[in-house]
């Protein structure tokens, strides 16, 4: 049976990819993100940075299938990543509040030289909100490790008034490009559906 090594240290990817049986184990790529530079589009950005870490994962699993994805918050012409510090956070949900962005998933998989990439985007409203609703919900949600310093799961709901595009995208894998990609490597995601 195929194994999928999947390039991520990310708990959501690995929950998203366990509604499945699909075999897989998780190894992060030692990809170094801050070397790909951001200009302007943000649907290439996130292909680009998914491509390179399965790139960088393909040369020690050469015979392997590797699923990589990076997720990206695009709002009003920049991106904005993982926050650095506490502070940070705080000025991305302060300058998010009431207003639109948008979520971009790149997704690469690798089958020896083959390689394929697709993206998805989600729109997402976040509520207007005050500096103590930020602060009550970084104290309990802590977001350093979340692009745009949040997560749209559990109690990141109560951010979120609306909602355009794919929910499994803006938790860092939309399943849709993932079986799309994986059907390019003669892998098809509906043979591995988990019993409910």
């Amino acid at each position: 049976m195929t194994r999928i090594i999947l390039g991520s240290q990310s708990p959501r990817r690995k929950e998203i990819m366990e509604f499945f049986t699909l075999p897989f184990v998780q190894i992060p790529s030692t990809f170094d993100e801050e070397s790909v530079v951001f200009t302007g589009d943000p649907v290439q950005y996130a292909k680009e940075l998914s491509l390179k870490k399965g790139q960088d994962l393909a040369i020690k699993f050469r015979d392997e299938v590797i699923l990589t994805a990076d997720t990206v918050v695009f709002f009003e012409g920049n991106i904005y990543n993982k926050p650095k510090d506490d502070q940070e956070a705080f000025a991305m949900l302060r300058a998010f509040s009431g207003k639109w962005q948008h979520v971009f998933t790149g997704v690469s998989v690798h089958k020896g030289k083959a390689f394929y990439t697709g993206y998805q985007e989600t729109k997402i409203l976040f509520n207007p909100l005050t500096d103590e609703q930020i602060r009550l919900y970084h104290a309990s949600c802590p977001c350093l490790d979340k692009a745009g310093a949040y997560a749209i799961q559990q109690a990141g709901c109560i951010l979120i008034s609306e909602i355009q595009g794919c929910y499994y995208n803006v938790m860092g894998l939309p399943v849709n490009t993932v079986k799309d990609l994986l059907g390019k490597c003669n892998i098809d995601l509906w043979k591995y559906i988990k019993p409910c």
